[in-house]
């Protein structure tokens, strides 16, 4: 669901995209270094202050935040038989706090204003950087996401009606199988709109 934009009227909705990319930028860089219990701890606290301050609705929270947890079921066990609990806990709180930054940046801001940001960004580079294209590409991404969780919904649901629930091959070759298809009619109406060169 990354990519869905809750308007509102909140100091953090009306704050400048680049504003906002850049402290996106410094928090998640400063929590991937931190190893602390109390430093992860107090940014914790910190991004559960920022969503009350964004005024976003616990369920869309939630459902920004909840896909990441499949990731956690694997990585985690996997993580604590190669180094231990600690180092798999610092790794989980890690993940789980950048997921969560990135989905407040994007429920407080519109796509459009990430683009517009992106092509400020990129306007000193524009002599071997295509703005445009960037611009694009970032746009495609930020709809492919949520595009591709309604995708692996979709499947987790017709497993379930089918009683496969146990069954990873019947999660994985549906999904990437929809995906590919996805991804090959996007390609097919990009190059009708004249984007394949």
């Amino acid at each position: 669901m990354i990519g869905v934009h809750h308007p509102g009227t909140s100091l953090l909705h009306r704050a400048p995209a680049l504003v906002k990319l850049g402290v996106l930028a410094v928090l998640v860089t400063t929590v991937s270094l931190w190893s602390s219990p109390w430093a992860l701890g107090g940014a914790s606290a910190l991004t559960l202050l920022l969503f009350a301050v964004a005024r976003v609705p616990f369920r869309l929270v939630w459902s920004q935040v909840s896909p990441i947890l499949w990731v956690l079921a694997f990585a985690v066990p996997v993580q604590v038989f190669v180094n231990g609990w600690e180092p798999a806990a610092t790794m989980a709180v890690r993940l789980v706090l950048a997921v969560a930054l990135a989905a407040l940046y994007t429920l407080t801001t519109p796509v459009t204003e990430t683009l517009d940001a992106m092509q400020v960004l990129l306007r000193p580079f524009r002599r071997w950087i295509d703005a445009d294209r960037v611009g694009l590409a970032l746009a495609l991404a930020i709809r492919c996401v949520p595009l591709l969780a309604e995708i692996v919904h979709e499947v987790l649901e017709a497993r379930r009606a089918r009683g496969a629930e146990g069954s990873v091959r019947a999660l994985a070759v549906p999904v990437i199988v929809r995906a590919l298809r996805t991804a090959e009619h996007l390609g097919d109406a990009l190059v009708a709109r004249g984007f394949d060169d």
